[in-house]
């Protein structure tokens, strides 16, 4: 007959932290929160690990270069979504290893032969006050001059006026080339009184420009997340199908790590696919599996050779795979008994397998009862799709701005792989929706403040690192009258519409 679970399947909004003893060195600012992102063996050091717990979703509608960038600079790492042409990924893979922080690439360009009209018009859509003269318009081209708001009057010139008649010439701007590093690049605009500085190669191909207002914000951050080569890292995923094809072509562009994304991870396909990664690659390649929700399924990922296992099926924002197939597990509950298997496993073989918390997650305070239950790091959808890096576009909705964000089970990603049972190459019914959330502003001021609060939290509780919290944390269920009580209540809030 059937095995019938008599535990109740929970959610993080059940649980709360009991407070522990907090010595005088226990504050926010000595917290550590790195975490290991693959496995390692007892005694060694882990060969990736992140600044931060946190880790963008391999989603259409949240985990591009941008995505990508921005969040390395965090301390954290974005897998680059793969439900889209080898090409493009890789492509998304290399921008994202080739960029140099404070270094930009030009989006404000024009040819010397077009008019102070359309110099006119691209500013207008930019917004930018400086604009590369390039020989063919192109952010890449020969860089041929410069004009700024200084080199124009609207009032003394003709629209028809070409470009090449007033900008700035290149034998008049000072350049620095593609050896420049930043320190240097600011010291020669603080130097010579520069608003930028165009980086150019050795044919005088514009690569990218260095301005003055960065400056404070070119400084570099202790936190962000790079490789040896001082390049930020950044993952991508890949599906069960094309990827002999298309995990080359990553590597090709410098993928530091990569993930199996897929709706449920307890398969022989995934299996395959560990076992192609291992055979081609040995160990040189670093690759998550999942999605698991019991101790079943992460013995059968880790003794497959995961790097790392993800944990959760259901509990997204905008997944509905709950409600269509009635399979899954509140991510609680999931988490406590995957985590309790991922010790048993280190016990035994003396190799740590980091686990990923990827769902579940609708407060703040809910990455610190993550990391509690036993989670190495989160991955979160909604959480980063609100911000101004992700890649969809912020639309006004009844006077409110929001973001549009879609699961990759929806008709609208297509993703078909992420939930590949080796039949026909379509979706048969949705297991994701297509919805908006909140816009939230820039992912640094949201990232560092939910830190802060599981920094402060961790204090609380009297741990200033990851694994201590893991080792000695304790937690207590709730209920439904004690969820209440813990927010404001027999009052009458001053914002509330109540008051007229």
């Amino acid at each position: 007959m059937a095995v019938y679970m008599n535990e109740v399947s929970r959610t993080f909004g059940e649980y709360l932290l009991i407070p522990g003893y907090s010595s005088v060195e226990c504050i926010p600012a000595n917290v550590s929160l790195q975490t290991p992102l693959v496995k390692f063996k007892k005694g060694n050091k882990p060969p990736m690990s992140l600044n931060i717990p946190m880790t963008s979703a391999i989603m259409q509608s949240v985990s591009d270069d941008t995505m990508a960038i921005s969040l390395a600079k965090e301390g954290g790492l974005s897998f680059i979504y793969g439900s889209q042409s080898i090409e493009s990924q890789a492509q998304m893979v290399a921008r994202v290893k080739s960029y140099r922080a404070g270094f930009v690439v030009s989006d404000s360009n024009i040819s010397p032969e077009d008019t102070l009209d359309e110099l006119l018009m691209l500013k207008k859509k930019t917004n930018h006050s400086t604009v590369a003269v390039t020989i063919d318009g192109s952010s890449r081209g020969k860089l041929l001059g410069i004009v700024t708001s200084r080199d124009y009057r609207v009032s003394r010139m003709t629209l028809d006026t070409k470009v090449k008649d007033f900008m700035t010439p290149f034998e008049d701007l000072i350049c620095g080339n593609k050896d420049t590093t930043l320190k240097e690049a600011n010291n020669i605009i603080w130097e010579h009184k520069l608003n930028c500085l165009p980086i150019i190669d050795g044919e005088q191909r514009l690569i990218s420009m260095v301005f003055r207002k960065d400056y404070n914000t070119n400084k570099e951050n202790e936190n962000e997340l790079i490789d040896e080569s001082k390049r930020y890292m950044v993952g991508a995923g890949i599906n069960t199908r094309d990827y002999a094809e298309r995990i080359p072509a990553l590597l090709q562009a410098g993928v530091d790590v990569l993930c199996i994304d897929s709706s449920e991870g307890f398969t022989e396909w995934q299996k395959i696919v560990l076992e192609y990664i291992r055979k081609n690659y040995g160990d040189i390649v670093k690759i998550g599996a999942g999605n698991i929700v019991d101790k079943e399924g992460f013995r059968f990922l880790a003794e497959a050779g995961a790097d790392f296992v993800k944990v959760g099926i259901g509990g997204g924002a905008i997944c509905i795979t709950r409600e269509q197939k009635g399979i899954g597990r509140g991510q609680a509950t999931a988490l406590i008994e995957v985590a309790k298997a991922r010790d048993e496993y280190f016990n035994e073989t003396g190799i740590y397998v980091p686990i990923c918390s990827d769902g579940g997650t609708v407060h703040d305070y809910h990455i610190t009862l993550a990391l509690a239950m036993g989670a190495d790091f989160l991955m979160l959808g909604r959480y980063f799709a609100r911000f101004d890096e992700s890649p969809t576009k912020k639309v006004n909705i009844n006077g409110n701005y929001m973001k549009e964000y879609w699961g990759e089970g929806s008709t609208r990603a297509k993703n078909w792989q992420r939930y590949d049972l080796g039949g026909d190459e379509k979706l048969s019914f949705e297991e994701g929706v297509d919805s908006f959330v909140p816009y939230a502003g820039s992912l640094e001021d949201n990232v560092g403040l939910s830190l802060s609060k599981v920094r402060s939290t961790m204090c609380n509780c009297g741990y200033l690192t990851i694994p201590e919290l893991q080792k000695n944390a304790k937690l207590t269920l709730v209920s439904s009258t004690s969820i209440v009580e813990g927010s404001a209540h027999d009052v009458l809030l001053k914002d509330s519409r109540q008051i007229l």
